[in-house]
């Protein structure tokens, strides 16, 4: 079935759409700010969600994370490819990279070694795969184009992310925060 026109531009009847999607995320949001500040406890919840088990870590990264991708959903829904490559380098990219650099990653980077190179790699290209997947997906439903060149627009900042994420002040400042704001202002720049 083809898409009914008035959904081919990503916005739905009355534009409620991306708010509504952005919902879910946004209130992780609070739900993070709530936990890390000592608000509402819930160890369980801390402990799973943090690396060290400390309720305050919750401000930082997995905050970065909740807000990419409400913002991402609010800002660029299903039309950009901005928001897709903030998400699937987040998401899919950083993902791999800890999967991959914590089992493979013997040969840390020589700048930094707390980063591995399998890891990074990994990134770049979960990241890139992810992003090029998605923009299929959202074309096969009309909402964006598809084309060599938005692919390797997203090669350019998968790999791009992939070298701020290995860099020591992605360590410092939280590689949540960094890799999609790279994805972001890059994204901004080039798409």
């Amino acid at each position: 079935m083809p898409p009914d026109s008035a959904f081919t531009d990503g916005n739905s009847p009355g534009g409620q759409a991306p708010f509504l999607a952005a919902l879910a995320p946004g209130i992780n949001i609070i739900r993070m700010a709530l936990l890390g500040l000592g608000i509402l406890r819930d160890e369980a919840a801390v402990k799973s969600i943090s690396r060290q088990g400390d309720y305050r870590e919750l401000l930082r990264g997995p905050l970065f994370y909740a807000s990419t991708i409400t913002l991402a959903t609010l800002f660029y829904w299903r039309t950009s490819p901005i928001g897709i490559a903030a998400i699937c380098n987040l998401c899919a990219g950083d993902g791999v990279a800890d999967i991959m650099g914590r089992r493979f990653g013997r040969h840390k980077l020589p700048y930094n070694d707390k980063k591995s190179f399998i890891g990074s790699v990994s990134m770049a290209c979960a990241g890139f795969l992810v992003s090029v997947g998605y923009m299929h997906y959202f074309s096969s439903f009309g909402f964006m184009k598809e084309s060599w060149d938005i692919a390797l627009r997203f090669l350019f900042v998968s790999v791009s992310s992939a070298i701020i994420e290995s860099l020591p002040i992605s360590t410092d400042l939280d590689d949540n925060l960094t890799v999609p704001l790279t994805s972001f202002l890059l994204g901004s720049a080039i798409f």
